[in-house]
């Protein structure tokens, strides 16, 4: 009877723990997702702040080009 119980216990405790552990994933896993999306949108917001100060840039030069052709001739 003393095994029976035993068991019975050892059981239930590895059901608790793996209930305990199932909870913990399903935490992590949400704290993941909320991380990566912060990560994401401050990623879309430096590549826009990029992309924005490369076409600056890239109009920049192709007016003082357009005006050292235009003084040229």
């Amino acid at each position: 009877m003393k095994k029976v119980v035993l068991s019975l216990a050892l059981v239930a405790m590895m059901f608790v723990s793996c209930k305990e552990a199932a909870e913990n994933t399903e935490a992590v896993t949400e704290e993941t997702v909320e991380a990566v999306e912060a990560t994401t949108e401050e990623v879309i917001e430096n590549v826009e702040v990029a992309a924005d100060s490369a076409a600056a840039a890239t109009e920049a030069a192709a007016t003082e080009v357009t005006e050292t052709v235009e003084a040229a001739h």
